[in-house]
């Protein structure tokens, strides 16, 4: 039984993606030590102006107050290019760490991806992973890259105002204790409000990528229905309303700055309000120096710092936002980094393979414990090495699932397949995959050359077994009519072959495995009956030792098999020679006579 997912908690979260910032540690690290000194720096500069202010309002001589600006100014002015350095070293850091932090996600999640099963695949859908590999890992690499920066800054920024304001003016700290917890609280308002409306974003982006996708897929039957304004209409309704979405959320995160702006202009009011007044009522003069409780330097410096508490409160509001945005974009990565791929090796795998045998023992199978009825329910079938089987059956009769539980695509849910004498689950996956080779319905090209997509049956294929293994498919007449032969560079998604010609290719890639058992899921329905029998001719000839399974929808195709499965409704409804399944089987029967009816009578 599969386990069942529970939430994951922030702190799992966050270990989970941590892990992928790895060798960008020290970046990250460095990137906050320099964000340190900034602040640090960035918070003496006005408690030395405050100084020099009030320094300036003393009796001094000519050459005294030129000697006190040059020396206050070279000390600003060092400080401010300190601050400058240790910010441009900062902002290099986070980026480098960002970035890499990033590419070590797509990577860590790319190589999950590829460890899933089909049902693992089925779970999260493909646009969905899509979307998970590239906006949900732009918004985390955004957060995180603020995170190291501005969250420890802001912070930093407004505790270390808070104390000098209160060294320097502890007669007027009280109007912080009113405004911050008010900007505080609209704005943590905004945000916890912001993100709910994030996490049903994310959620449009991946039906919108799937549209995008199926129709892309499509485009040849969109083309053909003339559809492509039906397709344009809907694209359009999904991204509008992402967009409405979109924007009802950025409408309230932008509420932001107008709050903030007029809690700065308050506090600064209220500052310069009863700072001025306390200037005024209390400044004395005494052996010709100014004496007052709050002094013009004070005022000046407190104002600074004021504007230094809010910005950082409002940064962090930032910060806040972004990260409740990130946060649904977090825990869908972590979904996937974290799930346990529904097929996996046990310890101690068995990594060879005798023989081409297979046995079906009493085997039933659902794709979800929810569902109530059995895809494949009670199957109980041998093949011996080298045999050619056949298998037909109507649509939805469950003959790719079949196949599917020999090379381990998903798992039984009750009995066991046997190949070799071995038990599936025992093998090693990829030595199970490695000598069970199958050309799947959907036959799928990847670009790059013809022999390069070959390859991926054998790597180390000479071009003398490429050339074989085409002679084979019967594709070596058309690749060798093609200007670069081998050579030719294929697009992507084999979009430049016909349909035949590619399936031809995919048999020829699956051919130079030179597997125990080689499946062909329906993987010569775009060839003519007379390359079909070629192909079954060459298989028989050249890979005797080889249990062939071959999955057609044409009787022509299976009818010289040593027997025929007729599968229906997830069972096997007869087992037999053409010959005998012709005498006792009445779907096969059906099958054969409408498919070799005269006339359509």
């Amino acid at each position: 039984m599969r386990k069942k997912n529970k939430d994951i908690t922030y702190k799992e979260i966050f270990k989970t993606l941590l892990k992928s910032v790895r060798e960008f540690k020290r970046e990250a690290w460095l990137s906050m030590f320099f964000i340190v000194l900034e602040a640090v720096i960035e918070c003496a500069m006005p408690f030395i102006m405050s100084n020099l202010i009030d320094t300036m309002q003393n009796s001094l001589s000519n050459d005294e107050m030129v000697r006190t600006v040059l020396i206050y100014s070279g000390i600003l002015v060092v400080m401010a290019f300190a601050s400058l350095a240790c910010g441009i070293i900062a902002g290099r850091m986070s980026a480098k760490a960002g970035v890499g932090f990033a590419s070590n996600l797509k990577e860590d999640l790319f190589k999950k991806i590829n460890t899933f099963s089909f049902y693992n695949i089925d779970k999260f859908s493909v646009s969905s992973l899509v979307t998970r590999q590239n906006s949900d890992v732009w918004f985390v690499q955004m957060c995180f890259t603020m995170l190291i920066r501005i969250c420890l800054r802001a912070p930093l920024m407004t505790i270390f105002s808070i104390i000098m304001a209160g060294i320097l003016a502890p007669n007027l700290f009280w109007i912080y204790f009113i405004t911050i917890p008010v900007l505080s609280s609209a704005l943590i308002f905004i945000a916890l409000r912001a993100m709910p409306m994030f996490r049903g974003i994310f959620q449009k982006y991946d039906k919108l990528n799937e549209s995008v996708e199926e129709n892309v897929r499509g485009i040849r039957v969109v083309k053909t229905y003339v559809r492509e304004e039906y397709e344009k209409e809907k694209f359009n309704a999904s991204s509008d309303n992402l967009a409405k979405n979109f924007i009802k959320a950025e409408k309230l995160v932008a509420l932001n700055a107008p709050i903030m702006q007029a809690v700065m202009y308050l506090s600064m009011f209220l500052i310069m309000f009863i700072g001025s007044s306390i200037i005024v009522k209390t400044t004395t003069m005494q052996d010709g120096k100014v004496i007052a409780d709050l002094t013009v330097g004070n005022l000046s410096s407190l104002i600074t710092y004021g504007a230094q508490i809010l910005m950082s409160i409002n940064m962090f509001s930032m910060i806040f936002v972004m990260f409740s945005m990130s946060l649904a974009s977090m825990k869908r990565i972590c979904e996937v980094l974290n799930e346990e791929p529904s097929i996996k090796n046990k310890e101690n795998p068995v990594l060879e393979m005798a023989n081409g045998d297979i046995e079906f023992k009493n085997v039933s199978f659902k794709y979800s414990e929810k569902a109530e009825k059995f895809a494949l329910e009670g199957v109980n079938v041998k093949i011996k090495n080298g045999q050619m089987i056949g298998i037909v059956g109507g649509t939805g009769s469950s003959k790719s699932t079949l196949v599917n539980l020999i090379s381990r695509f998903y798992d039984t849910t009750e009995g066991e397949v046997l190949v070799g004498g071995v038990n599936v689950k025992d093998y090693d996956l990829k030595t199970l995959r490695n000598n069970v080779s199958m050309v799947l319905q959907n036959n799928v090209l990847f670009s790059g050359t013809i022999a390069e997509n070959l390859r991926w049956g054998n790597k180390e294929a000479s071009d003398e077994d490429i050339k074989k293994a085409c002679e084979i498919a019967q594709a070596s007449q058309f690749v060798e009519g093609f200007p670069d032969k081998y050579q030719m560079m294929i697009q992507q998604g084999g979009i430049n072959v016909s349909g035949g010609q590619k399936q031809r290719l995919c048999i020829a890639r699956a051919i130079l495995k030179n597997p125990k058992v080689l499946i062909l899921d329906d993987s010569t329905s775009a060839v003519d009956t007379k390359t079909d029998a070629l192909i079954r001719k060459g298989l028989r000839k050249t890979l005797p030792n080889t249990t062939k399974i071959i999955i057609a929808q044409r009787i022509n195709s299976v009818e010289d098999a040593d027997f025929i499965i007729v599968m229906d409704d997830g069972k096997i409804n007869g087992i037999g020679t053409h010959e005998e399944l012709l005498k006792t089987n009445s779907i096969y029967q059906e099958i054969y006579e409408i498919q070799n009816r005269i006339g359509g009578k």
